[in-house]
């Protein structure tokens, strides 16, 4: 892995606010920024390609004075092509949606696929245009989110920004010696016990950050509630949002868990998924 960051580009707005955010986390870096730009068809590479990754460079040059910059125009399919210059790169940045083979990002399966099945952070570009606020962990327990956990303090430390960890859970998803879903959880755990465990689980996940990175500040959450429903309100008033790209819970085998999902449709702030 090299210092370099790419950045998905179409020439839409989106993919143009993706070179932004991305000439940003090269800069905190000291990385390099490579722009790549994918065709399926020689006829997609007409001179207006050329004219759009010219506009890319020279916006993340206006943004980032003296950052080295390059570009990458490459045939195939946008997943196969950033998967590629992904394995090589520290993070990878793409738009909330685009034009031609960007098209449709979020909507379609792209993003969710190179969440799934790309090398190193993916961090998408959506919600608020110049997010503030601390950098948010979703935390959920599992061997997926020691990754995430990483990336979220050292961002934080770069950005030199607080960082809030939170644990959502609730009782639907704890097991119960009874199979009737209308039984109560109270009646057969220790509320009290239960609580407790899941402050070890949000402990337990930032302490290696905490001792990587004594300077950043560091906020506990945990709530006892709808755990999408939570998290996006909480991006609200995050600047990012860090999350696995598999957790606890969900179907076996999936590669990316519903939370995640999740957020990279609705969160309020960017969203970074962490592969293991």
């Amino acid at each position: 892995m090299d210092d370099t960051v790419i950045v998905g580009v179409d020439g839409s707005p989106s993919s143009l606010a993706a070179v932004d955010v991305a000439a940003r986390e090269a800069r905190l870096r000291g990385a390099r920024l490579r722009i790549v730009h994918a065709f399926s068809r020689p006829a997609d590479l007409d001179p207006m390609i050329h004219g759009v990754l010219a506009q890319a460079e020279q916006r993340a040059h206006d943004r980032t004075p003296g950052l080295e910059v390059n570009r990458t125009v490459a045939s195939g399919d946008t997943l196969t092509v950033l998967r590629s210059e992904a394995r090589h790169a520290v993070l990878t940045v793409v738009g909330e949606r685009g034009h031609s083979a960007f098209g449709a990002l979020l909507l379609g399966s792209t993003a969710l696929q190179l969440a799934a099945h790309g090398h190193g952070p993916l961090m998408v570009v959506r919600g608020r245009d110049d997010p503030q606020g601390p950098v948010l962990l979703a935390v959920d327990g599992s061997p997926a989110g020691d990754a995430a956990a990483s990336f979220a303090f050292a961002e934080a430390a770069l950005r030199g920004a607080p960082l809030v960890a939170m644990h959502v859970w609730n009782t639907w998803s704890e097991p119960t010696p009874y199979e009737a879903p209308a039984d109560p959880l109270s009646v057969v755990v220790d509320l009290d016990q239960l609580v407790e465990r899941h402050r070890r689980v949000l402990e337990e996940a930032v302490a290696p950050g905490r001792a990587a990175h004594p300077g950043v500040a560091v906020e506990l959450r945990l709530e006892r509630a709808r755990v999408r429903h939570a998290l996006l309100d909480a991006t609200r008033e995050a600047q990012l949002v860090v999350t696995g790209a598999r957790g606890h819970g969900g179907f076996a085998g999936m590669l990316l868990g519903s939370v995640s999902q999740a957020l990279l449709h609705h969160a309020d702030c960017p969203v970074t998924v962490v592969r293991a």
